[in-house]
């Protein structure tokens, strides 16, 4: 049984070797519901699928809770979780790598908090933020990425992409943080 591999920010895997032969993803995306006074926290995960100079052609290149395919059900998001309640994976999206078309070299998979500035929260309040990348076809997580720096100010975040690199795929996990939502992701890489 292959071991998780649990990785640092920064860090950059081959998804060939560690899992040989994948072509069906699980990428799930979670957190813990609130546990102090106000709102429960609604994240939103979204995947930017961008070109090789890290731009969107257009809206149908972001799948989210509105928008939840893309490219003939190559990238499939199954639905938002208001709440984070639960355990397991809060969020899904599902990827098959070789639907994927040639114009798009980086998935960017960001979770951003719905109304952050009206609720007054940030990441730095959400508890247990992880993305992790499953074999869909074998069911075995292959590398998982927990958030553990303090984000204080943010309210946007690239949890980590799938992208390609000389012909293979990698994952990267970024635990970049934004204070501008997803309107300024989006405009980011427009």
């Amino acid at each position: 049984m292959a071991v998780t591999l649990k990785l640092e920010k920064g860090q950059k895997i081959e998804l060939e070797k560690v899992a040989p032969g994948l072509e069906n993803i699980h990428i799930g995306l979670s957190w813990d519901p609130r546990k102090t006074d106000g709102q429960a926290f609604d994240l939103d995960a979204s995947v930017l699928c961008l070109d090789a100079s890290g731009k969107l052609k257009s809206n149908d290149d972001i799948v989210y809770y509105n928008n939840r395919s893309a490219y003939d059900n190559a990238i499939v998001h199954h639905g938002d979780n208001l709440t984070g309640e639960g355990d397991g994976d809060d969020e899904v999206i599902n990827i098959k790598l070789s639907k994927i078309p040639s114009k798009v070299e980086r998935l960017l998979f960001v979770v951003t908090i719905y109304q952050a500035d009206q609720r007054k929260q940030n990441f730095g309040q959400v508890p247990s933020a992880a993305i992790r990348l499953v074999n869909k076809d074998t069911n075995q997580e292959i590398a998982r990425f927990d958030l553990n720096e303090n984000y204080s100010l943010e309210t946007a975040m690239e949890m980590g992409e799938i992208y390609r690199y000389n012909g293979e795929w990698k994952f990267n996990a970024i635990g970049q943080g934004y204070s501008t939502g997803l309107d300024g992701l989006v405009a980011q890489h427009s």
